[in-house]
């Protein structure tokens, strides 16, 4: 049924947009309100039929679209969240390149399949005069986590009489390759590392495992215990003894955080660990397979035109359409999901929230078309260079929640004047720019 949304956004939009079921409403929920992008509103709508506002945002948005700092090749969507009518639509069907939007696909993925109170284990092991650092794919590793595990290690070492160990660090729970395919070279380590399961403070290093253990020895020494030549690389054994272990924050909290910041090495790791936990490798190939069973079995979402290779968006093979981004976060709108999803939806950047890709140090929502929209817009960013994507929720003007998805390619305008373009097609979505 969800495939009809996309069998009719194949159909170029006249002027005033065209609507229809998309099939995918699961029924009102009595107890819900329009105020909580999160529910269903109860006021729906009879299905084709749109209101004075809906028509102007419509009509808004004919026009607006064709502003030339967002160039030729750009793709868009405006559903009703409570009846899931189609409002508007501009090449809703084409595939493009959407940038961090794939981080929307990433975090369904990962929450349906480990669930939201999922945490990752940092261990430290000991055998045969080696203390192993077995990293276990917690991307939010601390110097003040390492900190700890090196105190209780050396508590345990002092107790048994050991005062000397080497030291290693067990990075294979995520297999090799490291790099995805589309990955340009000047992408890491700086805006990516190589994905590794183990990482301090999110260094942007090329070995963020050796990075790791030479900290982890530091503290060791700091805690005195004397560490024999330098840290190297190696797998614990069935036989090691464990020593100390860190448990990260529940993925919820993760997935917040890697939305509201676009934080690339998190997603990266979360597309493995999401592997692991549907039983395949913890590679690429095996993460993005999960992610797309999880979309389409799961949810219901179509994945016509969909490819994906990696966790964060950074790849340039990437292409998903505006319509399959609208159907993903259509999902946070009904209230089955929220306990499993409901930290897409909180983590999503609010315009003008300073701190996340929306905020004012990034320029968002600061320009008189865009600036009404302050506080009222719930969105994920995408920008690569030749892409800039933002999709998400707002309430319009008649009250009612709506599921946006905007996606340019190709513009050769500058950066921040195509983002406040795509700030403006939000704006006018919420309909304060009437």
């Amino acid at each position: 049924m969800r495939r009809a949304l996309v069998l009719a956004l194949a159909v170029p939009f006249a002027s005033v947009a065209l609507s229809g079921p998309s099939a995918f409403a699961v029924g009102e929920d009595p107890g819900t309100t329009a105020n909580d992008p999160g529910t269903t509103a109860k006021d729906t709508a009879p299905d084709g039929v749109l209101g004075a506002d809906d028509r102007q945002m419509a009509a808004n948005l004919e026009k607006r679209v064709l502003d030339p700092r967002l160039g030729a090749d750009v793709s868009g969507v405006v559903l009703d969240a409570a009846s899931d009518t189609v409002l508007w639509g501009h090449h809703a069907s084409t595939a493009l390149m959407p940038a961090s939007n794939v981080k929307l696909a990433t975090a369904t993925g990962a929450l349906t399949v480990l669930g939201p109170d999922h945490r990752f284990t940092t261990k430290v092991v000991h055998g045969h005069g080696t203390l192993t650092l077995v990293g276990g794919g917690d991307r939010t590793l601390t110097t003040a986590d390492l900190t700890e595990l090196a105190k209780t290690a050396a508590a345990g070492l002092k107790a048994a009489g050991v005062s000397t160990v080497k030291v290693a660090v067990d990075d294979s729970l995520f297999p090799e390759p490291t790099l995805a395919d589309g990955w340009n070279t000047g992408y890491y380590p700086d805006s990516v590392a190589p994905v590794r399961a183990l990482v301090v403070d999110g260094h942007g290093v090329d070995d963020t495992s050796l990075d790791a253990g030479q900290a982890f020895a530091a503290r060791l020494a700091a805690a005195g215990v004397t560490v024999d030549g330098a840290v190297t690389r190696a797998t614990a054994g069935p036989h090691d003894v464990p020593v100390a272990r860190h448990r990260s924050a529940p993925l919820s909290d993760i997935v917040h955080t890697m939305l509201k910041t676009s934080d690339n090495d998190i997603a990266e790791t979360l597309l493995r660990a999401t592997a692991l936990g549907a039983g395949r490798p913890a590679t690429f190939e095996g993460g993005t397979e999960v992610v797309r069973g999880v979309l389409s079995l799961r949810y219901g979402v179509s994945l016509a035109h969909f490819e994906m290779y990696d966790g964060s968006g950074l790849s340039r093979a990437d292409r998903i359409p505006a319509a399959t981004l609208a159907e993903i976060l259509d999902l946070l709108t009904e209230p089955r999901h929220r306990r499993v999803l409901g930290s897409v939806l909180d983590g999503l950047p609010v315009s003008g929230e300073a701190g996340s890709t929306l905020g004012p140090e990034w320029g968002r929502f600061d320009d008189a078309d865009s600036r009404c929209a302050v506080g009222k817009v719930h969105a994920k960013t995408g920008t690569l260079t030749g892409a800039v994507a933002l999709s998400g929720l707002t309430q319009g003007k008649d009250g009612r929640w709506k599921v946006f998805s905007f996606v340019e390619n190709g513009s050769t305008a500058a950066p921040n004047d195509i983002k406040d373009a795509m700030d403006g097609l939000a704006a006018t979505v919420n309909g304060c720019w009437a």
